[in-house]
């Protein structure tokens, strides 16, 4: 594939654009639709984190039970959601209808559940809770007394799952084969790395004119920022509809011609999906287990980083305007570092084998996760302190720089190689192995890997007390969480290289054959 690439395209063209023109009415909007939902990603991350850890009586403790408690079981109930209109309409309409459930939220949380949250919030009993209940549940106490601003961090987190995970790709990998996917992929990542870089720079902005807006009008600030970034949110999403609507009445025929499938006119899907059948799939698949560990692990990994990096800089930045502000630049960073590595490894992913492609991300986050649990751990030996001094800058502002350092290179790890490699894993398997491993994998289980790890931190949180104390235990873990999924990486290269050598698909689940049993293929 790689030599046919660099033959039709030539060595520079096929590094950087390695895009047919026929091809550019099919690829073009899927650009800009990414783009735009990336967008929103990175835009709604940041504000979630700003709104929920500087929140009265809150911290970063508070993450890890929003994770569990509140999370995990509406990403089930939404899962549940997309599987019944999965059974009754087609992916048009149910884009249209995510897509209008999520804005319509944000809307309601600027206009109207932030302005009253001083009528709504239980703030009275949450102030008899955290008398009665120990230290270790100022977290769980938090978001209870927070209780509009868990839903705006959990519709946040959702967004990145159902609308970016689900809908896109499971839309991306359903019209597009192995090939071309190893030539787009890494385009559509360069695409939507540079809409994380621009929402980084936008929710800053919109942040200090918000705060320049509220003092002038007597106002509250925060709640003046809120509403200009979740103006510029809704917007997005808007834009990203009306492309997705463009695409449906201009393109279809060309990825039709293009890919030899007949997409205009397509009614629901003929296969029926439920919850515990998608799991009870999942479940007998070798090839599909391989990737949910995958997604399991690296985010169990990220959410073991994140709080402890995102506890540093609320004790820096208590402020929420100062707070998104430095989550905003540390997504501008996250957004320009990846697309500099999209660009270098371009030619590795349609070069390479995948397992070697898939083993950098686990890789990445052992070398930085070990950096930035090293200086937390050991920043009161001699040498931190003379660097520190070296330096001019408190051990605090150290920390929340290593911390960012090392968040910037494994999400951008993560918006790269990671998701090329997991969505070009799903090529090769029947219809209805992509759409209930789909939702099953990136419906609940990415949520139950952030849950995973959230339930660790509730445990050591509850019994020590705090973040900062919990920091040898989590780094302990994160080692062991790393190797399982580098093993699992392993093992489902072996799989997939069968699979696209041999050029099959796999047409069902298969349990793991006993008396050399092949799994179940039909010919591509």
């Amino acid at each position: 594939m790689s030599a046919q690439t660099s033959q039709e395209f030539g060595k520079f063209r096929s590094l950087f654009w390695p895009v047919r023109r026929d091809e550019l009415r099919f690829f073009l909007p899927l650009l800009l639709m990414f783009f735009f939902i990336c967008l929103n990603y990175n835009g709604l991350a940041v504000a979630k984190d700003a709104l929920v850890v500087t929140a009265p009586e809150s911290g970063a403790e508070a993450i890890p039970f929003i994770k569990v408690w509140a999370i995990l079981p509406c990403a089930v109930g939404m899962t549940f959601i997309f599987t019944r209109l999965s059974n009754r309409f087609n992916y048009q309409k149910i884009f249209y209808i995510m897509m209008t459930i999520f804005l319509g939220y944000f809307f309601l949380f600027a206009f109207v559940l932030y302005p009253l949250r001083d009528y709504v919030h239980p703030t009275g009993v949450a102030d008899n809770l955290a008398q009665i209940l120990p230290l270790g549940f100022k977290g769980f106490i938090a978001v209870f007394r927070n209780w509009t601003f868990t839903t705006f961090y959990v519709m946040s987190e959702l967004w990145g799952t159902m609308i970016m995970t689900v809908l896109f790709w499971g839309f991306a990998n359903e019209i597009m084969s192995v090939g071309r996917a190893k030539r787009f992929y890494m385009m559509l990542m360069i695409g939507g790395n540079l809409g994380g870089a621009f929402a980084g720079n936008a929710v800053s902005t919109l942040s200090s004119i918000g705060y320049e807006w509220g003092t002038s009008a007597g106002r509250d600030p925060w709640g003046s920022s809120l509403i200009l970034i979740t103006s510029f949110i809704i917007l997005s999403g808007l834009a990203c509809m009306y492309t997705f609507r463009w695409f449906n009445r201009h393109a279809l025929d060309r990825v039709s011609a293009l890919e030899g499938i007949q997409l205009r006119g397509k009614g629901p899907s003929e296969i029926k999906m439920g919850i515990r059948k998608n799991f009870a799939y999942l479940a007998k698949s070798k090839y599909l287990l391989c990737i949910a560990v995958i997604v399991l692990t690296y985010n169990i990994c990220i959410n073991l980083t994140e709080v402890v990096w995102k506890d540093q800089i609320r004790k820096l930045y208590s402020d929420p305007n100062d707070f998104i502000a430095c989550m905003g630049q540390v997504k501008f960073c996250i957004g320009i570092m990846a697309t500099v590595i999209a660009l270098a490894t371009s030619s590795m992913v349609q070069r390479a084998r995948w397992t070697f492609s898939a083993m950098i991300p686990p890789v990445i986050m052992m070398i930085t996760g070990v950096g930035f649990f090293s200086f937390l751990l050991f920043k009161d030996i001699p040498f931190f302190a003379v660097l520190s001094n070296f330096l001019g800058f408190a051990p605090l502002v150290i920390g929340v720089f290593f911390g960012s350092v090392q968040n910037c290179f494994a999400r951008a790890s993560k918006y790269t190689i990671f998701d090329t490699t997991k969505e070009i894993a799903f090529i090769p398997l029947s219809k209805e192995c992509k759409l209930k491993g789909k939702a099953a994998i990136d419906g609940v289980g990415s949520r139950l890997g952030k849950s995973g790890g959230a339930v660790m931190y509730q445990g050591l949180i509850m019994v020590l007390g705090t973040v900062a104390a919990s920091v040898p235990f989590v780094a302990v873990i994160l080692l062991f969480v790393i190797a399982a999924w580098m093993i699992a990486v392993r093992s489902l290269g072996k799989q997939f290289s069968e699979l696209t050598q041999s050029g099959t698909v796999l047409e069902e689940p298969v349990i793991v054959p006993s008396e050399k049993q092949a799994p179940t293929t039909a010919n591509a």
